[in-house]
């Protein structure tokens, strides 16, 4: 296809986050950027990239998409990137064991349209090309985000992937779904304030003795978190939450962190 870039004409930028964890190749991090400003996304987070950042290969092959490459931002843990967005879709073709809604991209595209009308930022995670995303990975996220093609050939790369999320997200422009309100005074929790109840309801399980087989406490504590991110909790009720456990265990619940 020929270069479509027209820098006279005006752009239209902003959307979910793209979350890469472990991307092992600068080329595909620079092919994925380049997917994204074709939608208008710019907001690239990159968690432990393979081969160090800033990526000189990444550059070359973003054909010239460097403003998505020059916003994006460096992260040690996927907890500290998902932080500061309220809804997270995890990108996975294979069963994982969690209980989780499962949407295509064209449902995805339409449920993060509606939170970003609300002013409730959203982001898709992408694992490494070679294994995709790790059980903890998926439990820190709301729903998986399924495509569904071929069963006996489903393989994406990972631009490939992010293109075909971004051009649902871009397609959803033309009839932004109404508004809706949240009753009360209060919003849903961002990801940071779950992460906080999650070590603090965590640390009562551990020291109440609840985790009686360490070599099981892994995947209880996914089940867990599964659990209450299905809940879609509101920044009150992770605050109530927290004062349950106080209550409870006669402990004073720790300060809330940014």
């Amino acid at each position: 296809m020929t270069s479509g870039s027209n820098p006279t004409r005006p752009s239209v930028l902003g959307g979910p986050a793209v979350i890469l964890v472990d991307p092992q190749l600068g080329e595909n991090i620079g092919a994925a950027a380049r997917a994204m400003l074709n939608c208008g996304l710019t907001d690239l987070r990159l968690v432990r990239p393979r081969d160090g950042w800033p990526n000189e290969r990444a550059v070359a092959s973003a054909s010239g998409a460097t403003e998505v490459l020059d916003r994006a931002r460096l992260f040690e843990r996927v907890e500290d990137a998902v932080a500061d967005l309220r809804f997270v879709l995890a990108t996975t073709s294979r069963e994982r064991g969690q209980i989780k809604r499962i949407l295509t991209p064209r449902v995805a595209a339409a449920e993060m349209r509606l939170r970003w009308d609300r002013d409730e930022p959203s982001g898709v995670m992408f694992g490494p090309e070679r294994t995709g995303l790790f059980n903890d990975d998926i439990a820190l996220a709301d729903a998986v985000l399924s495509v569904p093609l071929n069963p006996a050939f489903s393989s994406l790369n990972l631009a490939q992937a992010v293109l075909l999320i971004g051009y649902e997200w871009f397609q959803t422009a033309a009839a932004v779904p109404e508004r809706t309100m949240h009753l009360g005074q209060t919003r849903p929790a961002s990801k940071a304030e779950l992460h906080n109840l999650f070590e603090h309801l965590e640390a009562e399980l551990d020291a109440c003795g609840f985790f009686s087989t360490p070599d099981k406490r892994p995947s209880m504590v996914r089940n867990i978190r599964n659990l209450f991110q299905r809940a879609e909790m509101t920044e009150q009720e992770v605050r109530t939450f927290h004062g349950i456990l106080a209550g409870l265990t006669g402990r004073r619940k720790p300060p809330a962190r940014d």
